[in-house]
């Protein structure tokens, strides 16, 4: 074989005008979706309007808007993984297992996220904070879903989504519906776990508190992980959420203390004071207490 033509050939014997011809082909996109037509790209980047002529406004913009894509992530994950807790079968634990770990993962993220926001200063968040109005992460109806599913009900926290009826109506269904640990609580009783009656069927917009009888329904879990192993599992599962959650809210108040300091929030809130408040919250407090008598 001649070497000139061997040398041009490439694999499986292409010539180089062949493959050019290929690759323009498969780079044409005019007549088949292309990657920004599947994300919604324009729709997306194009939906970050400052209205400050601060430099900074930008990253507070999109700080909030990839919060809330995470937290739309989260609720889709969460939503699922309680109702495979509530159905259970032999395929669906395992899977409601990823998610939950799916979960914790997610909340790294937002965690992380308050590290780029920490870089904007006193200053500069000053010059913008007056295009901010009333509005405020507090309103957040996907956080405030995520709070109603991990069992911290409040009715109070309806009120600032009273004049969207849409929002309103998302919130509501998960203030009325059972919490993720409501459901898991439930689990155990089906697998033979005592669990006191009143968890099991309760008013369920009203927020968990806890019990001697779960802390001991937890115990006989823990004290044999091989017997109750997928419990165990869930168990634990449950404990890394909150965990992640305690540092996504613990970054959440640094930040806001670094940023403005003791001045109330733009929602109305006494800013850090009320978040330093929700860093007492427990969601699942006998998976804690339990700890202590292992």
């Amino acid at each position: 074989m001649n070497s000139s033509t061997s040398a041009g050939q490439a694999e499986g014997g292409a010539l180089p005008e062949q493959i050019v011809h290929e690759e323009k082909a498969q780079l044409d996109f005019s007549q088949s979706m292309s990657y920004g037509d599947y994300l919604h790209l324009d729709e997306i980047l194009g939906a970050q309007h400052p209205l400050s002529p601060a430099h900074d406004e930008m990253l507070f913009i999109v700080q909030h808007q990839t919060s809330e894509l995470w937290m739309k992530l989260m609720l889709h994950e969460l939503t699922a993984a309680t109702a495979a807790i509530a159905n259970p079968s032999e395929n669906t634990k395992p899977e409601a297992f990823k998610m939950l770990a799916r979960v914790t993962r997610i909340m790294e993220q937002l965690v992380g996220a308050w590290t780029v926001l920490s870089t904007m200063t006193p200053p500069e968040y000053t010059a913008m904070r007056p295009y901010l109005a009333n509005s405020s992460g507090f309103q957040s109806a996907q956080y405030r879903c995520i709070e109603f599913a991990l069992g911290n009900k409040n009715a109070a926290m309806l009120k600032p989504h009273a004049h969207r009826p849409h929002l309103l109506s998302m919130v509501d269904a998960a203030w009325r519906r059972p919490s993720l640990y409501d459901e898991t609580l439930r689990l155990m009783a089906r697998e033979g776990i005592a669990i006191p009656a009143d968890k099991l069927e309760r008013d369920w917009t009203q927020p968990y508190a806890a019990s001697e009888g779960v802390k001991q329904a937890w115990l006989t879990v823990y004290r044999d992980p091989k017997a109750h192993w997928d419990l165990y599992q869930l168990g634990e599962k449950l404990t890394d959420i909150e965990d992640a959650f305690r540092l996504w809210r613990f970054r959440h108040v640094t930040t806001v203390e670094r940023v403005i300091g003791f001045k109330r929030g733009t929602g109305g809130t006494g800013g850090v004071s009320y978040l330093r408040k929700m860093l007492d919250v427990v969601l699942f407090p006998e998976l804690w207490a339990l700890r202590t008598e292992l």
